[in-house]
């Protein structure tokens, strides 16, 4: 398999599922500006909708979405715990946490990244993300991780968009139930070992 991915952007999470699920990986880094990878190829060509994370399969199919690709690697080891077995109810709340993770927060930064967007706008978004992260500050206030006792894809997911704070000027003064759940997902050997990787850390 290979990954295509940008340095600390969301596609960490697919990085630090494929080191925490002990398969074999390749990585492929991406320029989201130029559309072109590290080795000249135009992305596009790769993923038609031009952003990452895209992970290519053995038999050549591509696969995107983090929401897909998480659970895949998960799936491709069992053992690892990454995925609760399908059928039960701890998959569907991993289904829940990827979903509101994906829509609630990932997309709760995008807009206080874009230049464009209108400061006016900007204050309501960052208000309804503070009140998305609450409710997630509050659900780890008496847990290690989001589902169940195990770390899973959806904390790979959840502390990847949770590092990006700073680019907002965002604290955990008032949720240190998130400092200490970043700081204990960032101890994790494969979480460092990925991060390093992508020149993070």
């Amino acid at each position: 398999m290979k990954l295509y991915y940008k340095s600390g952007a969301c596609s960490l999470a697919d990085h630090i599922a494929l080191c925490e699920s002990g398969l074999t990986f390749e990585l492929e880094a991406v320029d989201t500006g130029s559309k072109k990878t590290a080795k000249g190829r135009d992305y596009f060509q790769i993923n038609p909708k031009g952003y990452v994370p895209a992970l290519e399969l053995d038999n050549g199919q591509i696969l995107t979405e983090n929401a897909a690709i998480l659970q895949y690697i998960g799936d491709r080891k069992p053992e690892s715990g990454l995925t609760p077995p399908a059928g039960t109810l701890e998959r569907n709340r991993l289904h829940e946490w990827l979903h509101f993770i994906g829509s609630e927060v990932h997309k709760g930064f995008s807009p206080l990244f874009r230049p464009t967007t209108p400061d006016a706008y900007k204050a309501v978004v960052r208000e309804t993300l503070e009140r998305r992260i609450d409710y997630t500050a509050k659900h780890l206030k008496d847990r290690d991780y989001l589902v169940g006792n195990n770390f899973t894809v959806a904390d790979a997911y959840l502390f990847t968009i949770l590092n990006w704070r700073s680019r907002i000027g965002l604290t955990f003064d008032k949720w240190p139930s998130l400092e200490k759940y970043t700081t204990r997902v960032s101890q994790r050997p494969k979480v460092q070992a990925a991060m390093k990787a992508e020149g993070l850390i």
